[in-house]
């Protein structure tokens, strides 16, 4: 199955190797479109994954801010999904 990440009119993700966890798909980084992508300070910290570090989508000439996050180093029960990028903020994840 094909996933595909859309906010604003563009499409700024695709993969066919998701990973699925509390039900947000992680997209391989190399699948993210990294123009997409806006750097940000935005940190939060889940008692079994660990620590997210945040971007910004860029998509549409518009901000969507804080709208995607990734585990850099992610606690082991969370293996899977280190550097892998999920989307909320309104992002619309279609499975095709």
């Amino acid at each position: 199955m094909t996933v595909s990440a859309r906010w604003n009119g563009e499409e700024i993700a695709r993969s066919d190797d998701t990973v699925v966890v509390e039900g947000n798909h992680y997209f391989p980084p190399a699948s993210v479109a990294r123009s997409a992508l806006v750097p940000s300070e935005k940190t939060t910290v889940c008692s079994w994954k660990g620590t997210a570090q945040y971007h910004s989508v860029n998509a549409g000439g518009a901000i969507n801010q804080d709208a995607a996050w990734y585990y850099p180093a992610p606690k082991e029960k969370a293996a899977s999904i280190k550097d892998r990028i999920a989307f909320g903020g309104g992002v619309e994840i279609v499975e095709e």
